[in-house]
């Protein structure tokens, strides 16, 4: 058991899979009682089944109107929503000059408006109670730029300065905002920019050309090595953190 999370009602977007699930199912292990949300209803089924919890919400994030249902369906299965971890992304590359419309806006839509969507519906409950965490998963790449990334790194940079903001009104009431910035995570997500069986060592060893650095650890992050993050901002043992950002990333982005 793990205080601040134990018993607690823990809201996770993006829970279907990669990250998100890895989140849920640390919560989970640390006894926390959990409101599921991912656009993917079949892989959000299973994990609520296997979790064991009535509060799975196929709805996406992007969406105002179906995020503020499932919170308010949440918070009437399982009680007020002490912790909220947004993990809900998606990914589109290409250079600036060939990017188009379309990928933009679904990018900032759900990395960011997301966020947003979801943030204030639970703070909104949040407030009157004078208690929460939130805590917003993000990217290395929101504080490096990234080449070919651009909306990618843009929407998380934005999702970031948000979740510091919304940090920085909310302290008052005792409500604490973090972020949590991965880098490169062994998950479908990374896998679908691998061309062939050596990507991974790429990764590993950087890519000059493209002016990225290596990871000085010398592995790729695994997700639970992200949720293990997410559990530690969403406790007791950070009760005097808020608006932080922690890179989670082997040192790939030396901390710049």
């Amino acid at each position: 058991m793990e205080p601040g999370i134990s018993g607690a009602h823990a809201f996770v977007t993006g829970a279907a899979r990669g990250i998100g699930e890895a989140v849920a199912r640390t919560l989970a292990g640390y006894g926390a009682r959990l409101s599921l949300l991912d656009r993917d209803p079949g892989p959000l089924a299973r994990l609520a089944r296997e979790l064991d919890t009535p509060s799975a919400h196929a709805a996406d994030v992007s969406d105002a109107r179906a995020v503020e249902k499932a919170v308010a369906e949440a918070e009437d299965r399982l009680g007020p929503i002490g912790i909220l971890v947004n993990v809900a992304g998606v990914l589109h590359t290409g250079p600036v000059a060939e990017f188009g419309d379309e990928e933009w806006a679904r990018t900032f839509a759900v990395n960011t408006g997301g966020v947003f969507h979801v943030s204030r519906a639970v703070v909104r409950r949040m407030i009157p109670r004078a208690a929460g965490v939130i805590v917003t998963v993000a990217s290395n790449a929101a504080g490096v730029p990234r080449a070919e990334m651009a909306a990618y790194a843009a929407s998380k940079a934005a999702a970031t300065m948000f979740t510091k903001c919304l940090g920085l009104e909310v302290a008052r009431y005792g409500i604490r905002c973090n972020v949590v910035a991965p880098g490169s995570t062994d998950t479908a997500m990374q896998r679908a920019l691998w061309t062939d069986d050596r990507a991974a060592e790429r990764v590993i060893a950087g890519v000059p050309e493209a002016y990225r650095t290596g990871i000085p650890l010398g592995r790729i992050a695994e997700p639970g090595d992200i949720a293990d993050a997410v559990a530690f901002l969403a406790s007791d043992r950070a009760r005097h953190i808020t608006m932080h950002d922690l890179y989670v990333d082997g040192g790939a982005t030396l901390r710049a």
